[in-house]
């Protein structure tokens, strides 16, 4: 039996007559019933498979589209995973996966008016598969793409965008902006944000402006999409379509997708116009990120001293706390040339490890806090560091502000995402 063939299957819990559509899972199959629904039966549950009706295969033959290239800029539009522009045959399941300028401009029309558009696929993964060598060819590629755009689009799985826009900060010189964006839904679910995402994501990328940004929805609504700065934003939802907040900081611009305006709230590095870019991909991988809670134990964190890891980023309690007894394990790291810092678990707020006395103990025996990071950012910027940097250089520049990354000042009408727009 192949995918589009419709199937009767007997099982010990009865007979199921459908259309087999491709599973995620080798273990199980999947029909699309005649009442429309979806059922998944594992394979060791089945008694007797008979093919009632051989299955159409679809074919997709798309009208040619004639686009002049008119006297715009240029967007590349770089994918790491899945496709912002997929057809999805709902009779058999079957997905047209191909991603070209063409699909995009397919699936978002509007694009082609706002720039020229490039489009292609460099990585087929799904985020929360994403490695730090991802990052590094990510980068390579922006350096190639730079030679035709003038702006850059990536399309990325949302678990892991921060991360990843976190590293290309610290990665990529570029002067021009990055744009990472993603979609909450899939362009397949009339709820999808997809949409508005992408057409936001290549009105930014034609601004003259530079750096490495995040654009996803400003609110649950269709209305605004929202720059964020790339080391200073968090996924602070699963599901939401406005899942994506600045944390301690203003977002950089409101952009309204259906008047193409761009509304910006601070200030952004303006770009020259000279399509210059240099790389830097040396990366420490040897770095963890630790979570502390209670009861933790400290054999943790002497398990990646024993593996030669080199840094150690804490996400404390509070203004930036860990256990006592955790102490001797954390002495433990820095006796050994272990850089250990220290961030908060709380999202909004500073660390300030001189308030209490806890905080004081960890500084005495050589964590340095963190003042405004995210523990992610900061396990970026650790990793970046320790590949590039003398040791003692390393503990001087994990508080310098470098790419953005730090405000010596939070603002504080951004905290719980109420920004005030």
């Amino acid at each position: 039996m192949e995918i589009g063939d419709v199937v009767r299957i007997e099982t010990d819990k009865g007979v199921f007559e459908g259309l087999l559509l491709p599973s995620i899972d080798e273990n199980v199959i999947t029909l699309k019933l005649k009442n429309g629904y979806n059922i998944g039966i594992l394979k060791e549950n089945i008694k007797n498979v008979r093919v009632i009706k051989k299955g159409e295969k679809p074919k997709y033959e798309l009208p040619p589209l004639n686009i002049e290239k008119k006297h715009k800029k240029t967007v590349s539009i770089l994918s790491t995973g899945g496709t912002v522009a997929s057809k999805v045959d709902y009779s058999t399941g079957a997905v047209h996966p191909s991603f070209t300028a063409d699909d995009l401009i397919r699936a978002v029309p509007e694009i082609a008016d706002i720039a020229n558009i490039e489009g292609r696929a460099i990585l087929n993964i799904l985020s929360e598969n994403m490695k730090p060598k991802y990052w590094i060819k990510i980068a390579e590629e922006i350096k190639k793409e730079a030679k035709r755009a003038d702006g850059i689009v990536i399309t990325h799985g949302t678990d892991t965008m921060n991360y990843t826009a976190a590293a290309l900060s610290f990665m990529v010189n570029a002067d021009f902006p990055i744009i990472l964006t993603g979609a909450q839904r899939s362009s397949d679910r009339p709820s999808s944000d997809a949409y508005l995402n992408l057409l936001s994501s290549v009105i930014a990328a034609k601004e003259n402006i530079k750096g490495v940004f995040v654009v996803m929805h400003e609110t649950s609504d269709d209305k605004y999409c929202l720059l964020h700065r790339g080391v200073k934003v968090r996924k602070c939802h699963s599901s939401r379509r406005d899942a994506f907040l600045s944390i301690n900081s203003l977002p950089i611009a409101k952009i309204d997708p259906f008047s193409k305006n761009i509304i910006y709230l601070q200030e952004v590095e303006r770009s020259e116009g000279s399509k210059k870019v240099e790389i830097n991909t040396k990366l420490e991988e040897k770095v963890a990120l630790i979570k502390v809670y209670p009861g933790m134990d400290g054999e943790i964190i002497r398990y990646y001293v024993d593996k030669g890891y080199k840094g150690i980023v804490l996400e404390g309690t509070g203004l930036g706390h860990a256990p006592e007894y955790v102490f001797d394990d954390i002495k433990y790291a820095i006796d050994n040339d272990v850089v250990v810092i220290m961030t908060t678990q709380t999202i909004n707020g500073r660390v300030n490890m001189n308030v209490y006395s806890n905080g004081r103990k960890l500084l005495n025996l050589g964590v340095i806090g963190c003042e405004d990071m995210l523990p992610e950012v900061a396990y970026v910027k650790l990793m970046y560091l320790l590949a590039n940097y003398s040791l003692e250089d390393v503990k001087k520049l994990i508080n310098k502000n470098m790419v953005g990354e730090i405000n010596y000042r939070s603002d504080f009408k951004a905290y719980g995402g109420n920004y005030g727009l």
